[in-house]
């Protein structure tokens, strides 16, 4: 049973990743994400378009991605997703979204975490996590120019109303080399509090963008070997 707080919330907190080798490289920025009801979402902050397909809801969209991969979704289930809004000038960059499909009674069904990349891409994945919420996927994305498409994503999930949190660990040829992380406290999405998050961290989905282009110009100028990129051909439910 998922304990589920008030929505819509934006959750604050930080975000860090760990590189392990072949060159070591570690960063951590406060950053904070909103926290939704797809049924529900703040009005001009989302968009389906932005998220998994171009159907006319973000509910379909998920609905859509979930039944081709196996969970259909009915009537009374319920989609939550954490996710980057967009910022005041339309802009939206989203690394990871997680989608937690809910039954009514609050049991969950399956996640679904979609990953876009710098280069314009989109990719998603469904998974049925347990009850400690770990699940393991194989990586099927490029997303940094640095790591090549193998191995595996070890993932935890956290939501409840004391804390959201996504843990991913890549493995490749058994050893873990990278891991990315957010954890935040969810709060009531009210005026206050959205104004606060935005003035602490402002233009974020542009930080982002901007942020990953300069480390990875960081791991470039230090011989960090590039990996080419093949042309990403998505998931069924995905455009």
């Amino acid at each position: 049973m998922v304990d589920l707080p008030p929505l819509p919330a934006v959750v604050v907190g930080h975000v860090s990743h760990s590189r392990r080798m072949p060159l070591r490289h570690r960063f951590r920025y406060r950053t904070y994400q909103w926290l939704v009801d797809v049924d529900a979402l703040p009005r001009g902050r989302f968009s389906a378009k932005d998220h998994l397909g171009l159907g006319p809801s973000l509910r379909d969209n998920v609905a859509t991605f979930t039944a081709a991969h196996g969970v259909q979704l009915r009537p009374d289930d319920r989609v939550v997703m954490l996710a980057n809004a967009k910022s005041v000038f339309g802009f939206v960059f989203d690394p990871l979204s997680v989608f937690w499909c809910l039954s009514s009674a609050g049991e969950l069904r399956c996640v679904v975490l979609e990953i876009h990349n710098t280069y314009g891409e989109r990719h998603a994945q469904l998974a049925k996590p347990d009850a400690a919420g770990r699940f393991t996927l194989g990586k099927e994305f490029y997303v940094s120019p640095f790591f090549t498409v193998n191995g595996r994503y070890d993932v935890t999930l956290r939501l409840d109303q004391e804390r959201v949190a996504v843990a991913i660990d890549l493995v490749q040829h058994d050893r873990r080399v990278f891991s990315a992380a957010f954890t935040g406290r969810p709060r009531p999405a009210g005026r206050r509090t959205v104004v606060r998050a935005a003035l602490l961290t402002p233009l974020l989905t542009h930080q982002i963008w901007l942020l990953i282009r300069m480390h990875g110009v960081w791991l470039w100028l230090r011989r960090l070997p590039v990996i080419r990129r093949e042309p990403h051909v998505p998931p069924e439910g995905v455009r």
